[in-house]
């Protein structure tokens, strides 16, 4: 059961404002205000916008955290709050943690080197490793909650919040919790990290107009919109969430994970990949791809990807593809690369809470031969019963998580 959500994302500091500018068809893009990106290809990005970690933090530990783990730290409380849940001596070593990240702390690792290299080793701080290394969102998560119960991270590229997510229900089920703090928290628009991305030339751009660079399915797109922020969901035994009388947004009931074997970046040409993970998480689920209404699709708005996820929609919902609602919400939130799928799991929830279809804006011009429904460019009311969120990452790491409404 999912019975808390905490979103930390460029659309707003918090659930309810996500959700808002989601439902408003409102982007997050605009120029890069972190560092001076004039002399990269791409001069914008979806960026959290006034995050003070000294709201979510104690002065004293602020330097100890990467960017990326105060956002974590921030959407948990955030999920944590929302969901009610008390931890205590009673139940702690029953409740976990397990949020992912892509790339982990990027700024704290150019900063430091600059330190390196300008003053020498004397100049790193003792606090370099722990704050850059992918496991202590998790671990500063844990500590600051007390939860005691499994703790893990994964760094499966664009999949680790999904992964992250799906691998705390299969806790769940084994026994080994009764809840889990889940998700993926990233914070990569760095010099080194967006000049990476240039090089790849895998983003927009579309430098004068960023409010409209992420355009998936459309014919102009150019490259995704890199994002940053932080999804966190709270995953709890049914038994466990009735028992203190937790509000349920919904029900967390498939997961797949598949691999491509066929590239490090691009993804199968027929979509191989894509198709089995989608089909293998409506197996675990136990029902038939018709009864899905809503897919919130990975739609990163580059060329080649958008095409082939196009294409493995259509191989697994067959006929249904036509009557399916699917939408990417990237073309909002930019591209938060590991903490996609924990932000994505989030809105589906509120998908399913609202009975709201959040939109694809920016579609203007369909690629030749789309003939589905990509939710264009303004939200609308729909049953949503189930709730499908993609991920996919580099390297042809994949992952799916079906979501129900809960009719308990």
């Amino acid at each position: 059961m999912v019975t808390g959500v905490g979103l930390v994302s460029p659309l707003g500091i918090g659930t309810e404002e996500t959700w808002a500018g989601l439902r408003e068809g409102r982007s997050g893009a605009g120029p890069i205000t972190l560092f001076d990106a004039s002399q990269h290809t791409t001069h914008f990005a979806c960026e959290v916008k006034g995050f003070d970690p000294l709201k979510w933090v104690e002065k004293k530990e602020v330097k100890k955290m990467d960017r990326f783990i105060q956002f974590a730290v921030a959407a948990a409380d955030l999920a944590v709050q929302d969901s009610r849940i008390e931890i205590g001596p009673g139940n702690a070593d029953q409740v976990g943690v397990f949020i992912g990240s892509g790339i982990g702390g990027f700024a704290t690792i150019e900063r430091e080197h600059t330190e390196l290299m300008n003053g020498g080793p004397r100049k790193v701080s003792p606090f370099f490793i722990p704050s850059a290394i992918v496991n202590l969102a998790s671990g500063w998560v844990a500590i600051r909650t007390g939860a005691k119960g499994p703790n893990s991270a994964t760094a499966t590229a664009c999949t680790a919040s999904a992964h992250a997510l799906g691998e705390s229900f299969r806790y769940i089920q084994r026994g080994d919790a009764d809840a889990m703090i889940a998700g993926g928290s990233e914070a990569a628009i760095t010099p080194l990290g967006v000049g990476g991305f240039c090089s790849m030339r895998a983003l927009s751009t579309r430098n004068d107009a960023p409010e409209r660079a992420s355009r998936p399915f459309d014919r102009d797109r150019d490259g995704f919109v890199i994002g940053e922020g932080s999804g966190v969901v709270i995953l709890e035994e049914l038994e466990h969430a009735r028992a203190r009388g937790a509000t349920i947004y919904c029900e967390l009931v498939g997961y797949g994970m598949s691999g491509d074997a066929y590239h490090i970046t691009a993804p199968c040409e027929d979509g191989d990949g894509a198709i089995r993970v989608m089909r293998k998480t409506l197996k675990d689920a136990g029902v038939d791809p018709s009864v899905v209404d809503y897919v919130n699709v990975h739609g990163t708005s580059t060329p080649r990807g958008d095409e082939v996820e196009v294409l493995a929609l259509r191989e697994v919902f067959g006929p249904h593809a036509k009557k399916l609602a699917f939408s990417s919400t990237k073309s909002m939130t930019g591209h938060l690369l590991g903490a996609a799928g924990g932000l994505e799991a989030g809105i589906s929830a509120l998908a399913i809470r609202d009975q709201v279809l959040p939109p694809t804006i920016n579609h203007e011009n369909p690629d030749e031969g789309f003939d589905l429904d990509c939710v264009p460019n303004q939200a609308r009311s729909a049953p949503v019963r189930y709730a499908l969120s993609n991920s996919f990452g580099f390297g042809g790491t994949n992952g799916a998580l079906l979501f129900k409404r809960f009719e308990g």
